[in-house]
């Protein structure tokens, strides 16, 4: 089972439905991408609960911040990318997020540092 692509569906179905906030489960790999998002102002926050974790989605004016989130690695196909090969993500709306050897990091933060490793995921 790919955890992160469950979490990554579970967000954007909790998002479509309009609630302010949902339940993941809980791994390493998935509190490094949700503190990612809130580094990047993507969710308000999240807490560790019973049973996984809660995250709180950031809206403005009633509409929420992030509506897309899109697995790039799969398990089957791993996507691998250098520094050179990150690009800005809906003309720099959205964010990519890389696993490096330093941690995961958003794609812009990796190619300050000339990092490159797995391409997890993108989100607008």
């Amino acid at each position: 089972m790919d955890i992160l692509a469950d979490t990554l569906a579970r967000l954007q179905n909790a998002i479509l439905v309009d609630k302010a906030d949902t339940v993941v489960l809980k791994s390493k790999l998935v509190l490094a991408v949700l503190e990612v998002l809130k580094r990047e102002s993507m969710i308000e926050s999240y807490e560790e609960v019973d049973g996984g974790i809660k995250v709180f989605f950031k809206s403005e004016d009633n509409e929420p911040v992030v509506t897309h989130f899109e697995k790039v690695s799969t398990p089957g196909q791993r996507i691998y990318v250098t520094s050179s090969q990150i690009v800005p993500i809906m003309n720099g709306r959205g964010i990519s997020i890389i696993s490096t050897s330093a941690g995961v990091m958003s794609g812009s933060v990796a190619k300050s540092k000339k990092l490159g490793g797995e391409y997890l995921c993108k989100v607008w």
